[in-house]
């Protein structure tokens, strides 16, 4: 937002308001330290609705800025301003049968676990197809991940899921367990466990609530099917119209285009951890704001610079 040439005003989430308060704090003092204007980024101090209404049909803002879920992009889109819109994701990682299943595991966990599931492009479920599905368990189980039983998805459920909206549709999410450790969560269910746990496998079937819901936690459900072709349709199905974010392991070059083109995300990884899809290990840009329903992807300085053309004429022109 600043490469582009502008100044921020922020309404953060109630939730997280002294984190964000922080994080301005530090930029501002940098800022000032590298030679730019005080006050470059400012923010409200008590973040409510109301606030986030009031600057949306501020006058002196002219760029909007929103993510979250559908709802707040729609308002903000309603405002009659350029908007910049950042909605949800529910990204499937699909694991076939020609995998390398070790380092699917590995990247899968590494991913998954960022941040403890908080960011939008980050693996939400696995799809992993009936031939390798036991051995990927296996092997998160080896490299750190807590295997859950069927009692305990059973609480699971209960514990992050407030509302079931039935087979095949997405839940409605606890709020209190966003963002908190695996370890923690799992002591909620009566699991004592390791504090190094990083994420919690539950194997469910398709039409479960854990599976269609995106839930901010390091709980990803897993469902087996019988082929790749199999997987990459329930991939399409789950992934829910978001256009946001997909990812595949496999060493079969037509599978692995195959999902590219069925699942049709902004950002589409192949055999490594979702966060290499900006730019960490692979390819991409470092943005958290990946802006799919108003089109403009990953955001970068482009996004949020208003082009203007020059022309000049009569004296200085040559016909």
């Amino acid at each position: 937002m600043i490469a582009g040439g502008n100044a921020v005003v922020f309404n953060p989430h109630p939730n997280a308001k002294r984190v964000s308060l922080k994080t301005l704090q530090v930029l501002n003092e940098a800022i000032v330290e590298a030679g730019g204007p005080a006050n470059l980024l400012v923010a409200v101090n008590e973040p409510t609705i109301a606030t986030a209404q009031a600057l949306m049909k501020h006058p002196g803002i002219r760029l909007l800025v929103v993510t979250g879920g559908p709802g707040v992009v729609r308002a903000a889109m309603q405002s009659g301003k350029k908007v910049i819109g950042a909605g949800p994701g529910n990204p499937p990682v699909v694991v076939d049968e020609t995998a390398d299943i070790p380092q699917a595991a590995r990247d899968i966990i590494a991913g998954a676990s960022f941040d403890n599931n908080m960011v939008c492009i980050l693996e939400k479920e696995i799809i992993a197809v009936e031939q390798i599905a036991d051995e990927l368990k296996r092997q998160m189980k080896q490299a750190g991940a807590y295997i859950a039983g069927p009692w305990q998805v059973k609480r699971l459920k209960s514990l992050v899921i407030q509302k079931d909206n039935g087979p095949g549709r997405e839940g409605v999410i606890n709020k209190d367990y966003v963002g908190k450790d695996a370890s923690f969560i799992l002591n909620k269910i009566g699991v004592e466990t390791r504090k190094d746990i990083r994420l919690i496998v539950a194997e469910v079937d398709r039409d479960h609530a854990l599976f269609w819901t995106e839930q901010l936690m390091p709980i990803m459900p897993l469902v087996r099917v019988a082929n790749v072709n199999e997987a990459i349709r329930l991939a399409k199905d789950v992934e829910q119209g978001n256009g946001h974010t997909a990812v595949m392991h496999s060493r079969n070059i037509d599978n692995l285009s195959k999902m590219a083109r069925t699942i049709n995300t902004t950002i589409f990884i192949k055999n490594g951890p979702s966060y290499a899809g900006l730019g960490f290990l692979g390819e991409g840009y470092t943005s958290f704001t990946i802006a799919s329903p108003t089109g403009e992807g990953l955001t970068t300085a482009i996004n949020f610079t208003r082009e203007r053309r020059c022309t000049l004429v009569d004296s200085f022109r040559i016909v």
